[in-house]
């Protein structure tokens, strides 16, 4: 079995995962990677950091050595290496049937679809492998949905571990499969599109050009390149568009990114709560419509959001803007002069995410997204725009709608204005016309206008049910100060500040005993005798909330006592044993 395999998440997607193996300050090799078989081309350690053997008597073994020192502490010798018992399995088809021959158990874990219904020692908590195979990976990717689910599970049980599913990898899906948690890949299909005289690309197989061949030095230039792309994509954020747009190069290919969406949607802890400021969630295709982030958007809004209080009585649609946030575009400052109130509540119409609420505007992924502005909408979109309304509207109690776009509400049981009359948004007499709606809204409901401070503080409690667990430590916060830094506080003390960088609250020392008190934020417990002094991991904690998300701020409690915040880095799946930090150190309390 040898020593244990030296690797380090240095950066994350989702359920997909770059380690770096060796010394994590500098790391010999990334993932994706590749396992080397037999007579494959030797390619450099930092594209393929393992090869493999397999006999072919029985009972099986499978062979598994590392070509470059990943060993701690020294990283001097070359290691470790692996051999487990692969047994024999019924295929996938047959998983009622609890037959065939046991597969073996060590830090190189081969894992069968089977076995996964079968093997109750899977779920054994002191199982923790260096790699887990999926040894009929082939074999589900032709099932239907059971590749995703199979990947998805094995990330969740065992995310410490690389994942290896042989067999089914390629230059032209392997972003599509990183994004799925694969992190180990071979050159199996290469080697067979080459016994077929034709070479396997980023963009799916071809035959050869009279200038190029299919032998194996070849193929291998083409997995090297692919896996250049997936690295960078995740290092820049992008791999779920590269994903995406790898996908086409199949209809099956296709199936599978569908089947790993529908999962994903389902996964609360799957998608980040806060992301950087220059990240962007790229939404250049219909595909985007139902990527997790806004299937889990429309879900907020249409179950968990709540209008704020002091605009409950009139809603203005408008449209929204290729600028982020809206407010600070052209058209909305224009907008904003027109309406001249901030008694009601203004929503945005927008492709992916269908509604997207001013209060919310400046919060992930509602203040990161790009998509291409033509002013034509689709089915799709408008069936989700109408789904969030009707909930929005029933769910709040509207007693008008100011509609300054040009879609049709007549679906909508309420009293609607409608101004635009097929006038350009910022048309001088559709604005005229807005601004007279607004007056009129305003005399018949007695609106008034909320101060600029109760009107902040009102986004912010907003954001803070979006974000955290509550809005109820927001009861005695008053805002001061000025854009951007505004400045939440109590009783003369800063509690928290907002941060444009992270398009979230960056909380005070202050800050920790008052949302401890309102349970306003995910915990985590740790170890009785550890000593805290900066980075959060596993060996540490001793309990957590299973929801984490990435960017979560955290609640840390030693001895049932609250001694600080941190900043999630890991989702919640991963706590289980996933090496490396898990949260950073954000906020600490003086201790007597």
């Amino acid at each position: 079995m040898g020593e244990g395999l030296a690797r380090t998440v240095m950066h994350r997607h989702r359920f997909s995962r770059q380690w770096g193996l060796g010394d994590r300050k500098s790391p010999t090799s990334l993932t994706p990677s590749l396992v080397l078989m037999g007579d494959d081309v030797a390619l450099p350690v930092p594209y393929a950091p393992f090869s493999t053997t397999s006999t072919s008597t029985l009972p099986a073994t499978l062979e598994m050595k590392a070509r470059g020192a990943f060993v701690a502490p020294d990283f001097i010798e070359i290691g470790p290496s692996y051999s487990v018992g692969v047994g024999h399995v019924l295929p996938p088809s047959l998983e009622d049937a609890n037959a065939g021959e046991m597969q073996g158990t060590s830090s190189l874990l081969p894992v069968s679809w089977q076995r996964m219904n079968h093997d109750e020692s899977l779920i054994d908590p002191s199982l923790t492998p260096d790699i887990v195979v999926l040894t009929d990976a082939v074999q589900l990717a032709g099932q239907g949905q059971k590749l995703s689910q199979a990947l998805l599970a094995l990330k969740q049980r065992f995310p410490g571990a690389l994942l290896w599913a042989p067999g089914i990898g390629g230059p032209d899906n392997v972003a599509l499969l990183t994004l799925m948690g694969v992190d180990l890949f071979d050159m199996a299909r290469s080697r067979e599109a080459c016994a077929n005289e034709a070479l396997l690309t980023q963009q799916g197989p071809r035959f050869p050009l009279d200038h190029e061949t299919f032998v194996m030095e070849a193929q291998a230039y083409h997995w090297m390149k692919a896996l250049d792309e997936v690295r960078a994509a995740m290092v820049h954020g992008t791999l779920s568009t590269l994903a995406e747009r790898q996908s086409l190069s199949s209809p099956k290919s296709v199936e599978h990114l569908r089947h790993h969406r529908n999962l994903v949607s389902k996964q609360h802890d799957a998608l980040s709560s806060h992301v950087k400021a220059d990240k962007l969630f790229a939404c250049f295709s219909e595909a985007a419509l139902h990527d997790p982030l806004v299937e889990q958007w429309e879900h907020f809004m249409t179950s968990s959001y709540q209008t704020p209080v002091p605009v409950r009585e009139v809603m203005i649609l408008l449209p929204c803007s290729a600028r982020k946030p809206y407010r600070l575009s052209k058209t909305h400052s224009r907008f904003i002069r027109a309406i001249q109130s901030t008694g009601c509540h203004e929503v945005m119409m927008t492709s992916p995410l269908g509604l997207v609420p001013r209060d919310l505007e400046d919060v992930w992924p509602a203040s990161n997204y790009d998509v291409p502005v033509t002013g034509d909408w689709n089915l799709d979109e408008l069936a989700r725009v109408e789904r969030m309304l009707k909930s929005l509207v029933e769910r709040t109690g509207y007693k008008r709608i100011i509609n300054h776009t040009n879609m049709d509400l007549d679906f909508l049981e309420i009293e609607v204005v409608n101004t635009r009359l097929g006038r350009g948004s910022t048309n001088h007499d559709a604005l005229q016309d807005l601004t007279a709606a607004v007056k009129d809204a305003v005399q018949t409901y007695e609106l008034r206008n909320q101060k600029n401070s109760h009107r902040l503080l009102e986004h912010f409690k907003s954001i803070a049910r979006k974000t955290m667990k509550n809005d109820d430590w927001c009861e005695n916060i008053v805002v001061r100060g000025k854009l951007p830094r505004w400045r939440l506080e109590s009783d003369g003390q800063q509690i928290a500040v907002w941060s444009i960088d992270r398009n979230g609250f960056s909380f005070s020392r202050a800050s920790i005993d008052l949302l401890a008190q309102h349970n306003a934020l995910p915990k985590i417990h740790l170890v009785e005798d550890t000593v805290w002094k900066g980075d959060v991991f596993a060996q540490m904690v001793q309990s957590y909330d299973p929801m984490i998300r990435c960017g979560d701020d955290l609640l840390v409690y030693q001895n049932g006592v609250v001694i600080g915040l941190a900043r999630a880095e890991a989702p919640g799946w991963e706590w289980a044993g996933t090496p490396g930090t898990l949260a950073k150190s954000h906020q600490r309390k003086k201790m007597p």
